[in-house]
């Protein structure tokens, strides 16, 4: 498979609008990504992790405006985003009526995570929709951590953009649609989310 340099980001971003499945570099770790427009893509990136079909898929978004669109948005999930995305956070949302059963397997919430980076962000941009974002491996086994482990697992990617992660570490989940509860501990801790939000109570 092709691996591709940050000044290509326009082929990646036709590859994922063609349906494909990419591996690309986030704050925490490489991740797995297709396009949410279609649920072609979705089985294609689901064909690639081995991913059973009742496990929705984190959805990463361009910026707080395009979270919006696809999510219900409360004054928590609002003061948590504000203070600590973009960055290793995923926040769980209720979804907008609208949304395709498909996107998150029917369930009332999605996970939401926001471009790290200005190459995900224009990744995003050119794409032209939200991206399924997943970690890079093959459903149950450990993350691939560098990009030939990536290859060995993921065979079947259509390419792999060049980078860097930072944490090496999976992100934090915060359930945002009431009461704060984290689901995953991760690089953001638990205790600076709460005493952001209550500072804005």
């Amino acid at each position: 498979m092709k691996r591709y340099s940050q000044k290509e980001l326009p082929e990646l971003a036709e590859i994922l609008r063609h349906d494909g499945v990419i591996a690309v570099p986030t704050d925490t770790v490489y991740g797995l990504c297709s396009q949410i427009r279609t649920q072609k893509a979705q089985e294609n990136l689901r064909r690639v992790k081995n991913r059973p079909a009742e496990k929705a898929f984190p959805i990463m978004c361009q910026n707080k405006a395009q979270m919006k669109e696809v999510a219900e948005m409360n004054e928590i999930a609002e003061a948590v985003i504000d203070a600590f995305m973009p960055g290793p956070l995923t926040v769980i949302l209720n979804k907008k009526e609208d949304l395709p059963d498909y996107i998150n397997g029917g369930m009332k919430t999605v996970a939401l995570r926001m471009a790290v980076s200005p190459v995900l962000e224009e990744l995003i941009r050119l794409t032209g929709c939200p991206l399924f974002m997943t970690s890079a491996n093959q459903s149950g086994e450990k993350t691939a951590g560098t990009i030939e482990e990536i290859e060995k697992a993921c065979p079947l990617l259509d390419g792999i953009l060049e980078g860097d992660t930072k944490y090496a570490q999976a992100s934090t989940i915060v359930d945002c649609t009431g009461e704060i509860r984290i689901l995953r501990d991760g690089p953001v801790k638990i205790d600076g989310i709460i005493a952001n939000v209550q500072r804005g109570e």
